[in-house]
């Protein structure tokens, strides 16, 4: 077949110039080439042309590749996504070319060069929301046109673009421009339920989630049914960081809960009841800071990392089923419950909420100007759990006149006792040590599942085994020490089998309040773990010998049980505690001077009590 014959099957005609089966093969020669042939750049090259002429190229320092126009709002957007380069070279594309689209592969191979020029760039962080600007913090309004917050310790202002680095999520809506309007705060107040003490709590906790660098301990919404908690929460958490999903059920997995932590400054997990360790675990770390590794898209052997530290809220009935660690960096609100009469409709709600919420804004940007200007001259007599945190507390309380520093530490003792509340295990060791005494107790993992007391139903956390008895102990160790019980895992034992030793000890504030919680009880039993008066209880023989009642810890350490009931050493006999005991329970003194001999051995006699009978300390006999 001749190539005229050919080319008339291919075209319907005549073969000309214009008409060359060839021409319609694609060209996979170089790029370069085109230029000789009349036909201009490729699409792929005018894209990396309009993204180097248009957009500043890096990369994050977590690996991610970014772009931020050079003359437009200061937001960083990912080469690839939805809401990234990729469709915006396309519409650019598309507006340059009178309505030309360009193709899949030349979009693909302009990202493979846009991401090696962005390697060659200084790295750069972009921010999620809020941010540090040397004095100044940076709050991003995460509107179209890139407008920012900055607040300064002698106010605040907006600016229609941001001097620091921010990117967007799909997770992210606008806040609404702040705007001076009355009172913001008693605004707020009136959308709340709770009391006093709880709002400026809140208040304080809502400041500090506009400073970035410092670890934020969780909001808790805690109230029964019918108290609001899930509204409340959706709506402090709008205030910071409004989301189309700013309430979110628990994640399943590290990834996915990586996943959406990466994408917000502030997400709440609403109805928790049980957490599982590795998500208290990830909560515990997102605090602080984290850092989740996962293998990059369509690679087997690139790594991306998600790096962030986040503001949090969770909402729940019984904060007790919650890990001791938790606990710790806990922050609970109690909601009341609402009256019928009182309560509202939630479009209504909604409403009132939209219409404030730019005054509340105005109001906590002021106070945060405020805390500011007085923060570096703020120092702790005591640092606690969350220490910087609570620097912002004692500035708060500063500049107002509040008390929220101390509201915060009775919410965390609170919140220590529930958890204790929660846990047997806890119980029962805590138990084991009040009773050990000012020596404390050493053993191993094995040792002390035989030595505290185990139910006869073994509960549900309850460890099964040394293993997770070891590791239990060192989950609520945190726990424990709050509550003055030193825990202390760094040595083993000497034998070939080199078993972790554990060493609890008592601290002397602890051994000195149980024994005088111990002291000041009514006369009753004493259950097999000490449970009494305190929290916990202790046997008498732990009392401080340097307390108060020092001269009479030897004698009632050996005739007195920790119940208050006295046993004579000649007869072996229990008998109820007179008049003298019941006057142990009062604030005067415990024991007074020598008074005289006692009328039965002899003895010299001590007068308990400023105006107690003098009583043998040996046989307990009354002299009249």
């Amino acid at each position: 077949m001749t190539t005229d014959n050919l080319a008339q099957q291919l075209t319907g005609g005549p073969m000309d110039a214009d008409d060359d089966p060839l021409a319609y093969i694609p060209d996979d020669g170089p790029a370069e080439d085109d230029d000789k042939k009349g036909r201009g750049p490729s699409q792929a090259a005018q894209l990396v042309a309009i993204a180097r002429k248009r957009y500043e190229l890096f990369m994050s320092e977590d690996g991610r590749p970014y772009g931020v126009k050079t003359d437009g709002a200061n937001i960083a957007l990912p080469l690839r996504g939805k809401a990234g380069l990729r469709s915006q070279l396309a519409r650019i594309y598309n507006d340059e070319h009178k309505g030309a689209v360009p193709s899949q592969g030349a979009l693909s191979d302009a990202m493979t060069v846009l991401e090696g020029v962005a390697q060659d760039a200084d790295p750069r962080v972009p921010h999620v929301r809020v941010a540090r600007d040397g004095a100044r913090i940076v709050v991003d309004l995460a509107d179209a046109d890139g407008r920012c917050v900055v607040i300064r310790p002698d106010g605040w202002e907006r600016v229609a673009r941001s001097p620091v680095l921010f990117r967007r999520s799909g997770a992210m809506k606008p806040l609404p421009a702040p705007v001076r309007d009355g009172d913001g705060l008693a605004k707020l107040q009136a959308l709340l339920n709770t009391d006093e003490d709880g709002f400026r709590l809140l208040v304080a906790w809502l400041v500090a989630t506009f400073i970035p660098d410092l670890p934020h301990p969780i909001l808790t919404f805690r109230g029964e049914q019918g108290t609001g908690k899930s509204y409340s929460a959706k709506m402090v958490i709008g205030i910071v960081d409004p989301s189309g999903a700013p309430k979110r059920t628990a994640p399943r997995d590290v990834k996915s809960w990586a996943t959406q932590a990466f994408n917000s400054w502030a997400l709440c997990l609403d109805n928790v009841s049980i957490i599982p360790d590795w998500l208290s675990d990830a909560l515990c770390r997102a605090v602080t800071g984290d850092g989740i590794v996962d293998r990059a898209l369509y690679t087997d052997d690139d790594v991306v990392v998600l790096e962030f530290r986040r503001v949090l809220a969770m909402t729940t009935i019984d904060a007790g089923a919650l890990a001791g660690d938790l606990a710790e960096r806990l922050l609970t609100i109690e909601l009341h419950t609402i009256p019928d009469r009182r309560r509202r409709e939630e479009a209504e709600l909604d409403a009132a909420y939209a219409e404030a919420h730019a005054s509340i804004l105005a109001s906590l940007f002021d106070l945060l100007a405020d805390v500011l200007a007085v923060l570096p001259d703020v120092q702790l007599a005591e640092r606690p759990r969350m220490a910087d945190f609570a620097r912002v507390l004692a500035a708060v309380d500063k500049v107002k006149g509040w008390n929220t520093l101390d509201s915060y530490k009775a919410t965390a003792r609170d919140a220590v006792a529930d958890v204790l509340d929660g846990e047997p295990f806890a119980q029962a060791v805590v138990a084991l040590v009040d009773r050990a005494g000012a020596d404390g107790i050493t053993l191993t993992a094995s040792e002390l599942l035989e030595r505290v007391p185990a139910p006869e139903r073994l509960p549900k956390k309850w460890p099964k085994d040394p293993t997770r008895a070891g590791g239990q102990l060192k989950r609520l160790a945190p726990v424990l020490r709050s509550i003055g019980i030193e825990v202390d895992d760094s040595k083993r034992t000497p034998d070939a089998k080199r078993k972790r030793l554990y060493t609890l000890t008592a601290l002397a504030e602890r051994r000195y309040e149980t024994a005088s919680a111990a002291s000041a009880t009514d006369p009753g039993t004493v259950s097999d773990q000490g449970k009494q008066g305190g929290r916990w209880g202790v046997d008498a023989s732990v009392r401080n010998p340097t307390g108060p009642d020092a001269a009479d810890a030897a004698p009632d350490a050996t005739n007195v049980a920790a119940s208050g009931v006295l046993t004579l050493p000649d007869q072996g006999e229990r008998q109820r505690a007179d008049a003298a005991d019941a006057a142990d329970a009062g604030m005067q003194p415990l024991s007074g001077p020598n008074v005289g001999p006692c009328v039965q051995c002899r003895k010299p006699t001590i007068r308990y009590g400023q105006h107690g009978a003098p009583r043998c300390p040996d046989c307990r006999t009354t002299t009249p």
